[in-house]
């Protein structure tokens, strides 16, 4: 694959409320398919933001690591048409496969859940609640794309799911359960 060489950071095309698909055609920046890579960005940063603590279990590193790459694979996947004259980067199944297996390897030994999660636990865990919910959306986001690849609807569907798992993993137990009607 060839790198991307990003000599210029601005270039005043995007001024008019306009912008590039990844195969040039231009579209306005509030296009469904802008809408769901921009989520998918922005669920990048999210995880970066949780890379960047220090609480974080080690085991789940490379791991977080992983999915950010596979995210710029998302996002170039999202960011052209399915009828692209020359062959594109598509999310792959083994990528959601992948997915998958961490899904497994992680929720095996988690205590079964006896109520709907309460955001928070460690600050990991908080940071990965959020991250998760950013997936949601970049899901939801991916379905208005009138031609998105099914397999990357997997994807983000599978991701958030390894996200709770690995917040209810962070957290260490110090989970707290939704309360129905506790409040009333």
């Amino acid at each position: 694959m060839p790198r991307v060489n990003l000599t210029r950071i601005y270039t005043r095309l995007g001024d008019g409320g306009e912008t590039h698909l990844g195969d040039m055609s231009r579209v306005p920046k509030t296009h469904p398919r802008i809408e769901a890579y921009g989520t998918v960005d922005e669920l990048n940063a999210q995880l970066g933001l949780l890379m960047a603590g220090d609480d974080l279990p080690d085991e789940f590193r490379p791991w977080i690591e992983r999915v950010q790459n596979d995210l710029f694979d998302l996002g170039a996947d999202l960011a052209v048409p399915p009828e692209a004259e020359r062959e594109r980067l598509r999310i792959a199944e083994s990528q959601t496969a992948w997915l998958e297996e961490r899904c497994d390897q992680v929720n095996e030994r988690l205590e079964p859940l006896r109520s709907f999660l309460l955001p928070g636990g460690s600050r990991a865990g908080a940071q990965l609640h959020v991250c998760r919910t950013v997936c949601r959306r970049a899901e939801r986001r991916a379905l208005e794309v009138e031609d998105v690849s099914p397999e990357a609807i997997r994807y983000l569907n599978r991701l958030s799911d390894l996200l709770f798992i690995l917040a209810r993993a962070a957290s260490e137990g110090e989970e707290r359960l939704w309360q129905p009607g506790e409040g009333r």
